[in-house]
């Protein structure tokens, strides 16, 4: 097992501690979660309903840390998902202006570090496939 497959397992189980968290939270606690907003029946739904797929993408990405290595598809389609909320969050900012400072961290970590954790992922699986191809 090589450091470097080891530190990008540490760093994703690290960074899935926010859709657990968030996603949980939101969950549990609904729209009321987010301070300062009206809460109607059909946002908290909704609110809760996207907590819950967030949640789910946290355990999906929690899943790959294990082989990471030759977990590549899954990583990119749950990053893939990831990076086109974050696009929709980039339109909100622009449509609607600037979200709080929570969600502004949600913004850096889906069009910032996911995509990293991406190509981070990519690197370790070829590092990984390389020592099999030659060695046969």
């Amino acid at each position: 097992m090589t450091i470097e497959r080891r530190a990008l397992q540490l760093t994703v189980a690290i960074a899935c501690l926010v859709p657990l968290t968030a996603g949980s939270q939101g969950i549990i606690r609904g729209v009321a979660y987010i301070r300062g907003t009206a809460v109607t029946p059909d946002l908290d739904s909704h609110f809760r309903y996207l907590s819950g797929i967030f949640l789910m993408m946290g355990i999906g990405f929690v899943t790959t840390i294990s082989r990471i290595e030759t977990q590549g598809a899954r990583f990119r389609l749950l990053g893939a998902m990831v990076v086109c909320g974050g696009l929709s969050r980039a339109l909100s900012w622009a449509l609607v202006g600037a979200p709080s400072g929570g969600h502004k961290f949600g913004l850096m970590m889906e069009l910032g570090v996911v995509p990293i954790l991406m190509l981070w992922q990519a690197r370790v699986a070829r590092l990984h496939a390389a020592p099999q191809k030659s060695g046969s």
